[in-house]
């Protein structure tokens, strides 16, 4: 009787395991079936890798796609990062570069025992760098680093077409060129504010990295009004937009654009200690590019505005010692009397906290800020004096300490070189008592007549040179040609013209 109730039980226990299990294993094919039914992914268990599910045969889905009309915050994300780099790459060209550098050849013991004198040689080096249409008839910018010294320019567009280039202006201060090429109805990129740009908003980089033509990144911005100091101009400006989009060799003078694919910056610095990108680039903010594009076009140079003022950034401990309440703002150290800032009654000990309706929070603000005025245009200051606010009308001045506009560049300027002084060594040496020595020489009439560098302008026009005055008096009485007379340190001497 026991066993027999025994065996009951285990054949109801087995009869009701497999009706589980029945039923378990419906349910679950069921619940398998509704989710391939209405949903693209399904995952692989431990790995978690996600598998491709085909509902439609005319649909391919991968990890990142979603059906036809369903749209999340990444997919209208990817969506507006195409279409900016659609709007950007054509606009975006190829620049390149020529130029001839000479440099002294001699041997030592030659030159000692029988006097033979060194001689110059030549070797053409070659650059490249990117550039950005601004306008369908042909304006472009670019660095003046990548432009700089060149005495051919060739632009090549993402059609393939080539064009050469004219240098309308350059702008060492900014590190901003402008150049010119003779062609209508361009592919173009317009200009955003640069000031509405926010820091973690995602950007792209276009450009031209190791030759690599038409080349995208994408990054977001990292932080604004970034000072690395690169500019060893006087009057050099750096707020740069800071981005870790990779930016490397090559991409110099490219766009930085945002998600509507607008232009808010020019590519030109890396933060590297390899020369190729490591995780930060730098682009000059547009609305400061713009203002030197429209400076070059409109007055030949650039109109820089100051306040005639030394400032620096605060900080905790300097705040506590000066009792300033705030570390937000620019000090101002020293004032220049008659200066735009002595004249509307700022003085030392002054913290700039606004500029019109911006914040002033550090120099690099300061300066882009004023990189947008020229001389004579008003502007309200807001300072922190004894910890109170006040406010200040300020009429700028330009670099001589005026309210004038300087139309047309110092004749020096055009030339593209810098002179000194020679030595009384060099006198000696050379058997000449004046001379004017070439000691930087980049784009400009000199390097066109082709003269080198380290060559001593003896006369001009049969008159002697002592100064850099009598360079620019002769140029500004000449009519016509100039001829130069001069000699190289080797002790060769040569002739050469140029138009004014």
């Amino acid at each position: 009787m026991e066993k027999r109730k025994l065996f009951i039980n285990f054949v109801a226990g087995i009869l009701g395991g497999v009706l589980v299990l029945l039923i378990y294993t419906i349910t679950t094919d069921q619940e398998i079936k509704s989710v391939q039914s209405n949903n693209q992914y399904a995952t692989t268990g431990q790995q978690g890798n996600f598998i491709n599910k085909t509902i439609d045969s005319n649909q391919t889905r991968g990890l990142n796609s979603r059906p036809v009309g369903q749209y999340s915050p990444v997919s209208m994300l990817e969506n507006e990062m195409v279409t900016a780099a659609q709007k950007t790459v054509d606009a975006v060209v190829h620049v390149k570069t020529a130029y001839v550098q000479e440099y002294n050849y001699g041997n030592p013991f030659m030159e000692y025992f029988f006097g033979q004198g060194s001689q110059r040689r030549s070797q053409p080096v070659l650059g490249s760098g990117s550039g950005v249409i601004i306008s369908e008839d042909g304006y472009i910018v670019t660095n003046n680093h990548v432009i700089d010294k060149a005495q051919k320019i060739k632009v090549i567009l993402n059609d393939k077409r080539e064009f050469d280039a004219e240098v309308i202006g350059t702008d060492p201060g900014t590190d901003i060129a402008l150049l010119k090429v003779n062609e209508g109805n361009l592919p173009y990129v317009k200009p955003a504010n640069s000031d509405d740009v926010q820091v973690g908003e995602w950007v792209l980089a276009v450009g031209n990295p190791f030759n690599l033509t038409s080349t995208v990144t994408a990054g977001i911005v990292s932080a604004k009004a970034r000072n690395i100091n690169l500019m060893k101009e006087n009057y050099g400006i750096e707020a740069f937009i800071q981005t870790d989009a990779a930016v490397n060799p090559g991409n110099s003078g490219g766009a930085l654009v945002n998600r509507k694919g607008e232009l808010i910056g020019i590519n030109t610095a890396i933060a590297s200690k390899t020369g190729s990108y490591t995780g930060y680039s730098f682009a000059v903010p547009v609305n400061i590019a713009m203002k030197v594009v429209e400076d070059l076009i409109e007055y030949g140079q650039v109109q820089r505005a100051v306040m005639g003022i030394m400032i620096h950034d605060l900080n905790e401990s300097f705040a506590a010692e000066n009792d300033i309440e705030t570390l937000n703002g620019v000090y101002i150290d020293n004032i220049n009397q008659g200066g735009a800032a002595d004249k509307a009654g700022i003085k030392p000990g002054d913290v700039i906290v606004r500029i019109g309706t911006v914040n002033i929070d550090n120099v690099a603000q300061l300066q882009e800020q004023l990189s947008k005025f020229r001389p004579g245009d008003q502007l309200k200051v807001t300072l922190l004096r004894n910890n109170r606010e006040i406010e200040r009308d300020v009429v700028l001045q330009n670099k001589m300490g005026s309210t004038d506009i300087i139309k047309g560049e110092d004749p020096l300027v055009n030339l593209g070189a810098r002179f000194e002084p020679i030595t009384k060594k060099e006198k000696k040496l050379l058997n000449i008592s004046h001379g004017m020595k070439i000691v930087e020489l980049k784009s400009g009439k000199l390097r066109s007549a082709g003269i080198h560098e380290g060559f001593i302008i003896l006369t001009m026009n049969g008159m002697e040179i002592v100064s850099g005055n009598d360079i620019r008096q002769v140029i500004e009485q000449s009519k016509g040609g100039i001829m130069v007379e001069g000699i190289y340190p080797n002790g060769m001497k040569a002739y050469y013209a140029f138009g004014k």
